[in-house]
């Protein structure tokens, strides 16, 4: 079915009454300012970040032009993840998102878990944004004697104030960074190309397959590198499941998701493993470091003038960018848990605008302690955050793909109905993607330095969310006969 009659016949399926009262009162209150270029947008923005502007060198440098090909297989499980959401959001959109739609099917408990481990996971991101924010301004020599800490407060300061005045002002500014980020791709893309046809050389070596064939192949350190950057390669896609907050506070959900979702594929498929077999095909992996953008990497090699700077303000745009759409994301979801109970009740508290700003403000406190991070420990306050971040990442996803295993299970009995834009495959695409993301974070035991103590914080997250929940759990059970979900009609 092509996108268009996907739409369509989404459309056909829509009541105009479902738009009057929401079905999950967490909903209540929103504007619908977001646009559908601001949806589309949001998209690109969540699929293209400093996971690929800054990671991709150090994974080229340990995995060879094979990345490419890890990339690929984490994009399509990534497809399959925000495809699963893009189904529930066109059942029932929400800005709770999934953790509106785990209160459904997974009951409070489901939600209060979902709620949680995102906000561990976009909280700690926020962290590790303004920490990058901070380094990559330091850049710049007029930046050098600021300390870290300061840089990072005002990035802070400047997004959490744009997200406070309305949600049609972070659509914009999501928007324009995407813009930034799409821009700056695809003149690399172009820039690569002309050098591939033209045999151009770049720092000596002339470009085309013998940069693979002649230095290792496709698998120059064997597979098991290629294995161990899965992990990362998985949070370079963190974010994409912003679509589906989004639609909550756009006005017409089931016309903007469905083509925002099924771009996905090919922007993953075009921007992330085309370029880095661009980069595999113009210079030897070896040459790529962790230190630098692997196309700062490139263009300083053929002589481009300030490729550093330019780069430089890419990547940093890709971080406001992150932190921007964490703070947004975490305030929706945080104000559908407080509806319920399940999280303090000024998270609950909306301004004359319609910003939900209670919870942007509690994402905005724990931020303010990764200043106090970037103060005590500069160095290892990056890669710190990182690793936690990772576990609420591969939880959100987890927890989405078990909602719509449960969806279609009760579809199938006649409970509640699919809309025409599905996962296909169903429970076998979403097992096989629940599988996947659980191998990949056991990969990180195999990271004995900070890996593996990532790992054994589990037990004591768990802890953390057990004794939480039997703070809030009497709370809960006031609030659940009056606003629990119903099944969209």
């Amino acid at each position: 079915m092509s996108t268009k009659d996907t739409v369509e016949a989404a459309q056909a399926t829509t009541r105009p009454e479902a738009a009057v009262t929401p079905a999950d009162a967490g909903d209540a209150g929103y504007s619908k300012d977001l646009k559908a270029r601001h949806v589309n947008m949001i998209a690109i923005g969540g699929a293209i970040g400093t996971g690929l502007f800054l990671g991709a060198g150090g994974r080229l440098h340990n995995a060879g032009p094979a990345l490419a090909l890890a990339y690929l297989v984490c994009g399509v499980f990534a497809f399959f993840v925000v495809r699963a959401l893009g189904e529930l959001v066109l059942y029932r959109p929400s800005s709770g998102s999934f953790v509106s739609y785990a209160r459904e099917f997974l009951g409070e408990k489901g939600a209060y878990v979902a709620g949680w481990m995102y906000f561990l996971n976009w909280s700690t991101t926020g962290i590790a944004d303004i920490t990058a924010i901070a380094l990559y301004t330091h850049y710049w020599s007029l930046f050098t004697p600021i300390p870290q800490w300061v840089l990072a407060l005002v990035a802070l300061a400047v997004v959490l104030a744009v997200n406070l005045i309305s949600v049609k002002i972070f659509g914009e500014m999501e928007f324009w960074f995407s813009i930034v980020k799409v821009a700056t791709l695809v003149s690399f893309m172009v820039v690569g190309i002309v050098l591939l046809a033209t045999r151009h050389h770049v720092d000596g070596h002339r470009p085309g397959l013998s940069m693979i064939s002649d230095h290792g192949g496709v698998f120059p350190h064997g597979l098991m590198p290629v294995v161990l950057v899965m992990q990362g390669v998985i949070f370079a896609y963190a974010a994409l499941e912003l679509v589906g907050v989004a639609a909550g506070e756009t006005a017409e959900p089931h016309k903007v998701v469905p083509r925002a979702v099924n771009s996905i594929m090919w922007r993953v498929g075009l921007f992330y493993v085309g370029s880095v077999v661009l980069l595999a095909l113009l210079l030897p992996g070896s040459l790529y470091s962790a230190d630098e953008s692997p196309f700062v990497t490139v263009l300083s090699r053929i002589g481009v003038p300030a490729a550093g700077d330019v780069m430089n303000l890419v990547v940093l745009t890709a971080a406001m960018s992150s932190l921007n759409s964490g703070l947004y994301s975490t305030g929706r979801i945080l104000r559908s848990m407080a509806v319920a109970g399940s999280a303090p009740k000024f998270t609950r508290v909306m301004s004359r605008t319609q910003v939900p700003y209670g919870g942007i403000l509690l994402t905005c406190g724990i931020c303010v302690l990764g200043v106090g991070l970037n103060y005590l420990v500069p160095s290892q306050a990056f890669e710190i955050v990182l690793n936690v971040a990772s576990l609420g990442i591969v939880s959100t996803w987890v927890i989405i793909m078990v909602c719509h295993m449960i969806f279609v299970r009760r579809a199938r009995a006649g409970l509640v109905t699919r809309p025409h834009f599905q996962l296909k495959f169903s429970p076998l695409t979403e097992i096989a993607t629940i599988a996947f993301l659980l191998v990949c974070l056991g990969m990180m035991w195999n990271d004995a330095e900070v890996g593996r103590k990532t790992l054994l914080l589990i037990p004591v997250i768990a802890v953390m969310l057990v004794a939480g929940w039997f703070g809030v759990r009497r709370r809960v059970s006031e609030n659940a006969g009056r606003q629990l979900p119903q099944p969209a009609k």
